[in-house]
């Protein structure tokens, strides 16, 4: 699997596959395969419109044939408390 960027420092990666099955679903695709992690994947990908059964069959091959790298926004991590400063109270 080819490597992108990483999109921006505040992100993590969660999740990277290599698409090897794609299912028409009633609103989308359910798209099924395995990381480098050798863990089997699934992504439901819902598309908010209608498409006819030409697009829809277009559309599988297309994604048949992607990657998918999914980020997440890393937490804010707490910063150290200041020396001197006692805690605030409970409330």
């Amino acid at each position: 699997m080819a490597t992108g960027q990483h999109p921006d420092p505040d992100f993590v990666p969660v999740a990277e596959f290599e698409v090897d099955s794609v299912e028409p679903a009633r609103s989308g695709f359910v798209l099924r395969g395995f990381g480098a992690d050798a863990a089997e994947y699934r992504l439901d990908m819902h598309l908010d419109m209608r498409v006819d059964p030409k697009t829809q069959t277009v559309l599988g091959e297309i994604l048949s044939q992607s990657e998918w790298r999914i980020w997440r926004r890393a937490p804010r991590q707490l910063r150290a408390r200041q020396p001197g400063r006692s805690p605030s109270p409970a409330r």
